[in-house]
């Protein structure tokens, strides 16, 4: 396995110096990428030192091989239990409004590991590129990358890169892994969701899906709509320690939000009613959702996580993400039946009537992320 030529390797002592040998740079002569820079020889070696290794290096960082290597006396300082996650990022366009395919990985994984309680720590990250991509390209992703990774407090630890011929993948694909570590105290799980429980949002719901629908060109918005594309390990933090109670936490990325609230409901075999009125949505996405015939609530998010809350603990926990820049637009959507059906999810619409807000059948955004 190409493991980004030789994988990065986390040590105890994180402050040694990374072996200067790996630092090699300007070695890098081709202008765009060709199956030699995923054939294991010196054009890839150069393509890993020159593009990856320089972006991701960091006093953290010290001998290479081919795995990462961890102290667990240094995991168990966080909590008591490890939480792993991997994604595979294959979006179309590479680059859109308010991020790009590199950001999203980062993001994508960092939330799927926090919206656990996990505090993150470790991603991988390997990418298989479409021979002919430009190499500024994916210096510009992988810079990306980096930038996102050292916001969000992680650590790229290893990798692997493959090239493939022209039309068997479209421009490049990432998949990432995380590893992180879950506090004793939080104890989240889609199964929790009681009676008098309150949904809550952390804002705007549906921008990621408006940006990519925009950036494709399929509508041509006065007032462009940015994704919403962010790391919500922060935010969540802050939920928590306001709101301990807590019941369950999850990204609304594809399926959206209508997606996630089905899933509470079927597992904790509850019914639970959302407030159209309550519920935040930009007139912009309502409009073209009604032009296309879409459904906002099952548009894409990249940075809005849904929470069931105890009733008792909302109003701290809207406060605290309020407080927060990711959640100043924060809002109660919605609560868990107490008689309610189980397994069913109504919406109060803003006429005064309800319908069914079902689980999304087949897919309205096609390669969202």
């Amino acid at each position: 396995m190409n493991v980004l030529d030789k994988n990065l390797q986390v040590a105890s002592d994180a402050e040694a110096p990374i072996a200067s040998t790996r630092l090699r740079q300007g070695k890098l002569v081709s202008s765009v990428i060709t199956l030699a820079h995923g054939g294991g020889g010196k054009a890839m070696r150069d393509l890993i030192d020159d593009v990856f290794i320089n972006a991701f290096s960091n006093s953290s960082l010290n001998t290479l091989e081919d795995q990462a290597r961890f102290q667990l006396s240094d995991l168990a300082q966080y909590g008591d239990r490890l939480a792993m996650t991997t994604d595979s990022y294959v979006i179309d366009p590479i680059f859109f409004p308010g991020g790009d395919i590199g950001k999203l990985a980062i993001c994508g994984t960092v939330n799927d590991l926090a919206v656990g309680g996990a505090k993150p720590l470790y991603l991988t990250c390997a990418m298989i590129i479409e021979e002919g991509m430009q190499v500024s390209t994916l210096k510009q992703i992988v810079q990306s990358m980096a930038d996102t990774a050292k916001a969000a407090g992680v650590l790229i630890v290893t990798g692997d890169t493959k090239v493939v011929e022209r039309g068997s993948c479209d421009k490049i694909f990432i998949n990432t892994a995380g590893i992180g570590v879950i506090k004793k105290d939080y104890q989240l799980g889609v199964h929790k969701a009681q009676a008098h429980d309150r949904i809550l949002v952390n804002g705007y719901l549906g921008d990621h899906g408006a940006a990519i629908l925009n950036a494709r060109g399929d509508m041509h918005l006065s007032s462009p709509i940015e994704s919403d594309c962010a790391p919500l390990h922060e935010l969540i933090e802050v939920l928590l320690n306001a709101a301990p109670n807590t019941r369950f936490i999850r990204d609304a990325t594809r399926g959206g939000i209508a997606s996630v609230i089905n899933e509470i409901a079927d597992a904790s075999k509850c019914g639970i009613e959302i407030q159209e009125t309550a519920t935040p949505i930009r007139n912009e996405v309502k409009g073209f959702c009604e032009i296309l015939g879409l459904d906002p609530l099952y548009l894409a998010n990249e940075g809005k996580l849904v929470a069931v809350v105890p009733a008792a603990e909302t109003a701290a926990a809207l406060a605290a993400m309020r407080a927060h820049p990711l959640g100043r637009d924060a809002a109660d959507i919605g609560y868990v039946l107490e008689d309610g059906r189980a397994g069913r999810v109504q919406m109060q619409t803003s006429f005064g009537g309800k319908r069914i807000v079902d689980m999304l059948v087949g897919e309205q955004l096609p390669r969202i992320c």
